[in-house]
């Protein structure tokens, strides 16, 4: 059975300002997400699964149906602000999803095999879709999970402060933990923070991060379905609470369930947090594209 990719790309992109998931960086207007699945079907998966907003749906599928057709199964799930919530209500004031781990539960009809999930606007490289797409036929089940890690210096925005799942490693390149920082920075000495709060807590640049590229079995779903449940026992009505993927795999973790892995990857990650971002890519994409990676026109056979 081949694995799936699920996308998440049901964000506002508040910091960026637009529609950042289908703006084109390409030479012929290619996504940042269009990279991702070319790597995806050359390393061997067989369906992609995007999750979007309702309101953003035809748009996203005006994009992609003509250029995935016959190369890619493809399905689109919504993330619905009152689904999954039961008997809780949501805020007057909250304006956007719950964040991205009910973004995954969001997808949970459409998914019955092993599978990936990546952010839409983040480039994440051919060996990282090939190093989990191993790690889904070959290892993946319900008490094994994976994420792809990254080296913290390497994710870093020029432009402001990024979000990064900062893990604890063991000597088995298992995860100890993982927590969700939402404001890490370099300062002007070179050391790396993240602030909490009134505080500012260092972080070693070496440190492995996660770029929300996880490999789960589906029966993950039933499991955040559960863990959703409790975040909303105490954050319901908080409008700015937000349900991250981190917490299920640090409580995946603390609850004895399994182990998860974390995956060292060779490729270059970038992305478009700001709109500053957006020249770095499109100069990465060229770099690539003149050095043979990817073709010149992502959908036909011919490079430059």
């Amino acid at each position: 059975m081949q694995p799936t990719l699920l996308i998440l790309a049901a964000g506002m992109a508040s910091r960026y300002g637009s529609m950042k998931q289908v703006q084109g960086f390409g030479p012929n207007g290619e996504t940042i997400m269009d990279y991702s699945i070319y790597d995806a079907i050359e390393s061997g998966f067989g369906k992609v699964v995007f999750i979007v907003r309702r309101e953003f749906a035809q748009n996203f599928k005006d994009i992609f149906e003509t250029r995935l057709a016959g190369k890619i199964k493809t399905e689109y799930v919504f993330q619905e602000m009152d689904a999954f919530i039961g008997n809780y209500t949501v805020p007057n004031e909250r304006t956007k999803p719950w964040g991205t781990a009910h973004a995954v539960l969001s997808a949970s009809m459409a998914i019955y095999e092993p599978f990936a999930v990546i952010n839409a606007d983040d480039f994440y490289g051919r060996d990282a879709f090939q190093k989990a797409h191993t790690f889904l036929i070959e290892e993946c089940k319900s008490d094994r999970y994976a994420i792809i890690g990254y080296e913290l210096i390497k994710t870093l925005s020029e432009n402001g402060s990024v979000s990064r799942g900062v893990c604890q490693v063991d000597s088995n390149d298992n995860l100890i933990s993982i927590a969700e920082r939402t404001k890490i920075y370099m300062n002007d000495d070179g050391r790396i923070t993240y602030e909490e709060g009134d505080k500012k807590i260092e972080v070693p640049s070496s440190a492995k991060v996660s770029m929300n590229f996880w490999c789960f079995d589906p029966s993950v779903f039933d499991y955040i379905d559960r863990i959703f449940k409790d975040f909303l026992a105490s954050n319901s009505q908080n409008p700015k609470a937000e349900f991250f993927i981190p917490i299920v795999g640090d409580r995946f973790i603390h609850d004895r369930r399994g182990v998860i892995r974390v995956i060292p990857t060779a490729s270059k990650w970038f992305g478009v947090t700001y709109k500053e971002d957006a020249p770095g890519v499109q100069e990465s994409l060229d770099n690539l594209i003149r050095d043979g990676i990817y073709p010149l026109d992502l959908w036909k056979t011919e490079k430059r």
